[in-house]
């Protein structure tokens, strides 16, 4: 119920000022936008939203702008520990990428993406 908390507010909904209401519901929309909804690499393969490659990579199948960041960060994680395994092994990181890519394929869990080598999704 509306009505007037003091003199120095205006009104106040069954006791919380307005000022405190409004970042009440502020906090509640941030923590409930899909950013702050973190999904997570396990999820996103469950729903069907990226897949595996055999370039080491995953590789989204929706475009959706969660995905796609999603998809970026693995990537880029990934990127960075091929050049660590490339340099400690004395390979280039496109060839530690291709091993590790032939692994998380054949690992891939039933009903999960995977990109074949003539490029077409099919699910495991």
């Amino acid at each position: 119920m509306w009505k007037p908390c003091s003199k120095t507010t205006a009104a106040c909904f069954e006791g919380i000022p307005m000022k405190q209401l409004y970042r009440r519901l502020l906090l509640c929309c941030l923590l409930l936008s899909p950013a702050a909804m973190a999904l997570t690499l396990d999820e996103a393969r469950q729903q069907g939203r990226v897949g595996e490659t055999l370039s080491g990579f995953i590789a989204p199948i929706q475009q959706d702008s969660v995905t796609l960041e999603l998809v970026r960060q693995i990537n880029a994680g990934r990127t960075e520990q091929y050049q660590l395994l490339a340099q400690q092994n004395n390979l280039s990181a496109r060839e530690v990428a291709n091993i590790a890519g032939q692994k998380l394929v054949e690992r891939a869990k039933p009903g999960e993406f995977v990109r074949g080598i003539n490029g077409q999704w099919m699910k495991k």
